[in-house]
């Protein structure tokens, strides 16, 4: 997916892939989310995310709600926080280096 933000491309095929999260739900089930984190070739960052009806990356379809997906841009504070939440010690210092104890 491409997106333009304040004038800024994000990309999914061209940034580099960190992590993704899927809650384990089915496609059919309208709280089904996943999300995936990028780091752009600048260093930044943002979240790739995509669900059902009843996650926040619904959609209005007509006079109802469906699925769909966004580009979030996240500063780096947002993405350590998403990865802690997300990902396990490993992928973290994988990503952003060994925390201080």
């Amino acid at each position: 997916m491409k997106k333009i933000i304040n004038g800024k491309m994000y990309n999914t095929e061209t940034a580099t892939e960190l992590g993704d999260f899927w809650n384990g739900l089915s496609t059919n089930d309208f709280r089904n989310l996943s999300e995936t984190l990028y780091r752009k070739k600048t260093g930044e960052f943002f979240l790739y995310g995509q669900g059902g009806a009843m996650t926040e990356y619904s959609q209005p379809v007509g006079d109802m709600t469906g699925g769909g997906e966004k580009i979030i841009p996240f500063t780096e504070e947002q993405a350590r926080n998403w990865v802690e939440e997300h990902l396990d010690a490993d992928e973290y210092i994988e990503i952003f280096g060994e925390p201080e104890e």
